[in-house]
C-alpha cells in the first residue's frame, strides 16, 4: 500500500483517496515575475513524480498546479520594464513552460491563474466576514482574524504565543491583532484592481490557492504538496481561510519537498549562489539535472554543486552505457519480477526514490553480464515511471556538450584521423587524438564493430 508522510500529523500514512480510485492533488505554483530558479525545479519534478506514481497505481489523478499573476513583485517588476503586467507574466509563464518541458515534466491537468479567480475571491472572503473569521478595516483592506480559527498553527506546529513572541509580524494599526493577514487589499493609484463589497482592490497571495483549489478539486481533496518554504504562513493560512469557510477539514494529506543548498549553504540571491533553471541547464544536461533531483530523497535537504551534478552525469551515464550495450525490448512492467517488486515497494514507501533508483542500477548491473534484452527493457521501462531512460541511449551518451567544448562532427573527424593514424602504423599520432579527444572529456571506446565514443 501506498504511505505518505503527512506534514499535518508528522507521520507516514496509508493513502486512502477520499473516492476510490481517484486522487486529487493540487500543489503551489510559480509567481511568474522572473525566470524559475533550482528550487522550483524541485517542486517541478519532485510533484511530477508524484504525479506518475500515483497514476501507474491505477490512480485516475486530477492534478492542479496554480501560476500566480499578480502580486507585489510582479507589479514591482512590470514597473521597473515600463510593459504591461501582462505582457511580464505571460512571457514567464513562456519561460516556466520551456524550463518544465525540458526537464520531462508532463504537465498537470489544470494551471489556473490567480486572475482569471477574483470573483470566487471575493465570494470565499465574503463567507469568512460572514463566519466572522475576517473582518473590513477602515483603510479598505480586508483582514483574516488569525485567533478566531481555533486550529491556527496545526500544519507548523506553531502556536499564538510563540508567533507573538517571536515578533516576526508587521506592524498594521489598521489590524485587530499583529498576527493578522490579508485577504483583500485596497487599490492603489496605477495598480491593477477589481470591483469588491469593500471598494476597488485585489486579493491578497494566500486566498488565491483556497479558491482554485476548490473550484477544481472541491472543498475537501485528498494531497496539497509544494516547496518546505510555503508550509508556513502560506499553507498555514490556505487551511485557515479553507476549514474557516466552509466548516470541515481542506487537506487529507500535506507533502513538502526539502529545501535546496548551494555548496551546504542555503541558495539566495544575496548570497550569489543562486541559478536559474536555464543557467544550469546551460552546463549540464536536463535529464542530468532531473536525475540529479531525483536520487535524493524529496523531504530531504539537496545540496547543489558542480562536483554533485558531474557525479550525477556519470552516475546516469551507467544505466545510459547498459541500455547501449545490450538493446531492450518493449515490455509492460510484471510488478511480481523481484526488480519491479523492489521498486514498487520502495515508490511505496513515501515516494523513496532513492531505493527504486538503486533497483535500476542493480538491474543495469546485471543486464550487463547477462545480455538479456528483456531486462534491458524491464530497466527502461522502470525508468520511465520515474522520467528517466527513454531517449536514445548513443543520443544521451555523445549529446550534453555545452559550448566550447568539441562538436560531434569534429569528434567524428579526429576519430577517423586515428583511424588512418593506426593504418598507417603511426602509433605516436593514433596515441595523440586520443589524447587531445581525452582532455575534451571524450571516452573512446574500440571494439570489433570500430571505435564509439561518448562524452565523459
Amino acid at each position: 500500500m501506498l504511505t505518505l508522510f503527512n506534514t499535518l500529523t508528522r507521520q507516514k500514512e496509508v493513502f486512502q483517496p477520499i473516492e476510490a480510485g481517484k486522487a486529487r492533488m493540487y500543489v503551489c505554483g510559480m509567481t511568474v515575475y522572473d525566470y524559475c530558479h533550482l528550487g522550483h525545479a524541485r517542486v517541478m519534478v519532485v510533484f511530477d513524480m508524484v504525479a506518475r506514481w500515483l497514476r501507474a497505481g491505477g490512480y485516475d489523478l486530477s492534478y492542479v498546479r496554480n501560476i500566480t499573476d499578480i502580486d507585489d513583485k510582479i507589479i514591482k517588476r512590470a514597473a521597473e520594464n515600463g510593459e504591461a503586467i501582462g505582457e511580464l507574466t505571460q512571457r514567464f509563464i513562456d519561460a516556466m513552460n520551456e524550463d518544465s518541458d525540458a526537464l520531462g515534466i508532463i504537465r498537470p491537468d489544470f494551471e489556473p491563474r490567480a486572475t482569471e479567480h477574483v470573483p470566487g475571491m471575493v465570494a470565499m472572503i465574503e463567507r469568512l466576514i460572514a463566519n466572522g473569521k475576517a473582518y473590513p478595516a477602515a483603510n479598505g483592506d480586508v483582514y483574516y482574524a488569525v485567533r478566531e480559527f481555533e486550529g491556527y498553527g496545526k500544519l507548523s506546529g506553531k502556536s499564538l504565543e510563540d508567533l507573538r513572541a517571536g515578533e516576526r509580524v508587521d506592524v498594521d494599526l489598521n489590524k485587530r491583532d499583529p498576527l493578522d493577514f490579508v485577504l483583500w487589499k485596497a487599490a492603489k493609484p496605477g495598480e491593477p484592481s477589481w470591483t469588491s463589497p469593500w471598494g476597488e482592490g485585489r486579493p491578497g497571495w494566500h486566498i488565491e490557492c483556497s479558491v482554485m483549489s476548490e473550484k477544481l478539486l472541491g472543498d475537501h481533496f485528498d494531497i496539497h504538496g509544494g516547496g518546505a518554504d510555503l508550509q508556513f504562513p502560506h499553507h498555514e493560512n490556505e487551511i485557515a481561510q479553507s476549514e474557516g469557510a466552509h466548516g470541515h477539514q481542506f487537506v487529507n494529506y500535506w507533502l513538502h519537498n526539502g529545501f535546496i543548498r548551494v555548496d551546504n549553504e542555503k541558495m539566495s540571491k544575496s548570497l550569489g549562489n543562486f541559478f536559474t533553471i536555464r543557467e544550469v541547464l546551460e552546463k549540464y544536461d536536463a535529464e542530468v539535472v532531473r536525475f540529479f533531483i531525483l536520487r535524493a530523497h524529496y523531504r530531504s535537504p539537496l545540496n547543489y554543486s558542480d562536483a554533485h551534478l558531474d557525479d550525477a552525469k556519470h552516475s546516469l551515464t551507467r544505466l545510459y552505457t547498459a541500455l547501449k550495450t545490450t538493446a531492450p525490448l518493449d515490455v509492460d512492467i510484471d510488478w511480481a519480477d523481484p526488480h519491479a517488486a523492489r521498486f514498487k515497494a520502495a515508490m511505496d514507501d513515501d515516494f523513496n526514490t532513492v531505493e527504486a533508483l538503486a533497483v535500476l542500477f542493480e538491474l543495469a548491473g546485471e543486464t550487463n553480464k547477462s545480455g538479456s534484452a528483456e531486462q534491458a527493457g524491464l530497466l527502461k521501462a522502470l525508468g520511465s515511471v520515474l522520467g528517466l531512460l527513454q531517449r536514445d541511449p548513443v543520443e544521451f551518451l555523445q549529446g550534453g556538450g555545452v559550448a566550447g567544448e568539441l562538436s560531434a562532427d569534429a569528434i567524428e573527424s579526429l576519430i577517423v584521423a586515428r583511424r588512418e593514424a593506426r593504418a598507417a602504423k603511426n602509433w605516436a599520432e593514433s596515441d595523440r587524438i586520443r589524447d587531445e579527444l581525452t582532455a575534451a572529456g571524450i571516452v573512446l571506446e574500440d571494439g570489433p564493430q570500430g571505435t564509439s565514443w561518448r562524452r565523459a
